[in-house]
């Protein structure tokens, strides 16, 4: 059952989700929760190490996802699920697109997704911050160190064009160091 769940799940997401990894991740968040596979906090951690592991968020967190719901063979199944779908829709699309790429309508359908998928990640990005006690009420060192590490990432990443793997590696130095 477990293992008919995660495929089902996870083949509906890589249909429906668009914008990549990042946009699917409140799809995930809800697909845990209704179905109790694991704790919002452990997905939290769990998607960082996705999207710090090498490939696709969508797909390394579907895999840790299915492991920790069913074993092996739940992260092969919820790997085989999440990225069948695309493979079918880039196959279809490309054939349809070769021959359609400078349609008006083509042009304007892909120019309407762009706010749907920022607003998908953003949401994403906002609900990890709450489960992540970053927006909370009270003020706190841990709520002010929280805000500080995010705001330097993010400067280091946009205004210095900081590698994203140095800015892991220094957030986590920062982690180690304050909340050890």
């Amino acid at each position: 059952m477990v293992l008919w769940e995660l495929f089902h799940t996870f083949f509906i997401m890589g249909f429906i989700s668009f914008g990549g990894g990042y946009a699917m991740i409140p799809f995930i968040e809800a697909a845990v929760s209704e179905y109790g596979w694991m704790s919002a906090e452990r997905l939290t951690n769990m998607i960082a190490v996705a999207g710090m592991s090498p490939g696709p968020i969508a797909t390394n967190s579907a895999i840790l996802v299915g492991y920790a719901a069913a074993g092996i063979s739940g992260a092969i199944i919820s790997a085989i699920a999440t990225m069948l779908p695309p493979m079918i829709l880039v196959v279809t699309v490309a054939a349809l697109l070769i021959k359609l790429h400078d349609h008006p309508i083509v042009k304007s359908i892909f120019y309407g997704l762009k706010p749907i998928v920022t607003s998908l990640i953003i949401f994403a990005a906002i609900r990890f911050a709450q489960s992540n006690h970053l927006l909370t009420r009270s003020i706190t060192f841990r709520s002010i160190s929280l805000a500080a590490i995010f705001g330097l990432s993010l400067f280091a990443l946009v205004k210095l064009r900081m590698h994203p793997i140095f800015v892991i590696i220094l957030s986590g130095i920062a982690g180690v160091t304050l909340y050890s």
